[in-house]
């Protein structure tokens, strides 16, 4: 990342997220940047621009097609992709494990995904951990800050979101398009879940490998997400990483998250 990437991603942030604000209209509550680009660990090319957006009551059908159609066509700057979630007020308030979810779009560029959306899902079971992330170290670009607006998350649910998605990707280990992702991603579960801290991923990266050296998965995915995007993650390393967290994320973590902001290098 470098200062002018930086500025160019958070202004195109800031333009798409008055967009959204334009087509939701009075009832929006905070439109929060959260992820890369809010933590200090934005990438050209390879990070998203991450935002949730704060309503009071619903949306119509009629905001989620324009939400749609606005993320289909946003002009990304040098961000890889959009992942926006909408949230009524009074969920962020009062987070439950599986709580209801008005709308998540997700665009992602040169992956096999493309653009996913899912609208008014009735128990989203990965909702807790983005709303405990973004109160944690979101910055509000529309509206109400984000602790005035999302209550703390029990911090056993997202361990047990986490180990959920770590036992999926058990079984995936020769999955190279998502190689990366599944790699960091479990680096940041694994410290979520021993210092109940959101970090960001190069960060939780160089975490894991200083309790852990012998990682060598953790080390490529570093390398492939900040220097070369063609560098290889080995299928073992990757199985080595995975049992690890399973093993060190099996005890309980404390009662609520969400209070702390992760440091960012």
């Amino acid at each position: 990342m470098t200062p002018q990437s930086d500025s160019a991603a958070l202004a195109v942030a800031g333009h798409f997220a008055g967009a959204c604000a334009d087509i939701v209209g009075t009832s929006v509550r905070s439109v929060i940047l959260h992820g890369s680009l809010a933590g200090g660990d934005f990438r050209p090319g390879r990070s998203d621009i991450d935002l949730l957006i704060v309503v009071e009551g619903g949306l119509p059908d009629a905001q989620v097609d324009a939400l749609e159609n606005l993320v289909r066509r946003a002009d990304l700057g040098g961000a890889s992709g959009i992942d926006l979630h909408v949230v009524a007020a009074d969920v962020a308030g009062a987070p439950t494990r599986m709580p209801p979810m008005e709308l998540h779009i997700g665009r992602y560029d040169g992956s096999s995904v493309g653009v996913e959306v899912e609208s008014r899902v009735a128990a989203a079971p990965d909702l807790p951990a983005e709303l405990s992330m973004a109160r944690a170290a979101g910055r509000a670009l529309i509206g109400a800050q984000p602790h005035d607006v999302i209550a703390p998350v029990r911090a056993d649910w997202i361990r047990e979101r986490g180990r959920h998605w770590l036992k999926i990707w058990r079984c995936h280990t020769d999955d190279t398009e998502d190689a990366v992702h599944m790699v960091l991603t479990a680096c940041r579960i694994w410290r979520f879940a021993v210092d109940g801290v959101h970090s960001p991923k190069s960060e939780a990266a160089r975490w894991a490998l200083n309790q852990d050296p012998s990682l060598t998965a953790v080390g490529q995915a570093l390398h492939q997400y900040t220097v070369d995007p063609a560098a290889p993650i080995g299928e073992a390393g990757i199985a080595h990483l995975l049992d690890t967290v399973l093993r060190e994320t099996a005890s309980p973590s404390s009662p609520v998250s969400g209070g702390r902001s992760p440091s960012t290098r």
